[in-house]
């Protein structure tokens, strides 16, 4: 878990527990397939977008992933948090 102060701490459970289950969903990707980084995520879903080979098919619309991350990325950047810290995968 973060070492982040007690504020931070509290605006990141918020934003996590506020989270729907396809931004869950696309922490625990981000994390499993591609080692953490959104940049590589996102590729993949470019290419997808134009027809070429890509690694893993999501089950959402493409656009709307593209955006979900945009919004994950920011809130990582602006608290220095790796949501994958804090998202479990569902069993």
């Amino acid at each position: 878990m973060s070492s982040a102060p007690a504020d931070a701490e509290n605006n990141i459970r918020q934003f996590v527990e506020g989270m729907t289950s396809e931004e869950r969903m696309l922490v625990v990707l981000k994390r499993e397939l591609y080692e953490g980084d959104w940049r590589e995520m996102e590729a993949d879903l470019r290419a997808r977008l134009e027809g070429r080979p890509y690694i893993f098919k999501l089950a959402h619309r493409i656009t709307d992933d593209l955006r979900r991350i945009d919004k994950l990325r920011k809130f990582e950047g602006a608290c220095g948090v790796d949501l994958g810290e804090y998202i479990e995968i569902d069993t």
